[in-house]
């Protein structure tokens, strides 16, 4: 039986084809795989970071809450030894020592109110340095998963249409979701600052 040479030709290159169609789908069937499980990993380091930044922002408002009853305590104590620096002037010389000693008695717990406060300041502003370094890696996780799907997004596309350009194309997220999910685990200083307050 004598075949047609078109039509030899007309197979071997459906045989190309179909050859170039299954390594397209393999390609993206591995690149999919390997995504999710990156994604996966940064997804777990992401949610403990979240978790450091809510325990961040708890102390930091428990700071700031106990700074002001500090405030408070120590505007009191003032108050309190002011009043008694007042009645001394009019008491009998035999009360004088009973409220010198009342109003350094108040005087000292102002210092010492003063003191806490400030000491309760410096930890308030030491978490909330904490909460922003946090959050410079979780926007870089934010940033990798969503590039990551698009580029996965694509990857479909890509198996239906079986268009090698587009899975090409795919790789430009693919690329960029790695490199922010590899700064936020390593924790790299790489934070684009503009994408990242137009996405905010």
């Amino acid at each position: 039986m004598d075949l047609d040479p078109k039509e030899l030709v007309d197979r071997a290159a459906e045989a190309r084809r179909e050859a170039s169609a299954a390594r397209l789908n393999a390609a993206v069937a591995v690149t999919v795989a390997v995504l999710a499980t990156f994604m996966g990993i940064c997804k777990v380091k992401d949610d403990n970071i979240v978790q450091a930044m809510q325990q961040a922002q708890a102390d930091k408002l428990d700071h700031w809450a106990f700074y002001q009853a500090r405030n408070v305590r120590a505007d009191v104590a003032e108050a309190t030894a002011a009043q008694l620096e007042l009645a001394r002037a009019g008491a009998a010389p035999a009360q004088a020592a009973a409220y010198d000693q009342a109003i350094a008695t108040y005087r000292a717990k102002a210092e010492e109110q003063r003191r806490k406060r400030d000491e309760l300041k410096a930890q308030a502003e030491a978490a909330q340095r904490s909460y922003d370094a946090l959050n410079y890696r979780d926007d870089q996780f934010d940033l990798s998963d969503a590039l990551l799907a698009i580029a996965i997004a694509l990857l479909a596309v890509t198996a239906l249409t079986r268009l090698w350009p587009l899975y090409y194309v795919a790789l430009l997220p693919t690329f960029f979701g790695l490199l922010m999910g590899v700064a936020g685990l390593a924790a790299l200083p790489l934070h684009p600052d503009s994408l990242i307050k137009l996405l905010s």
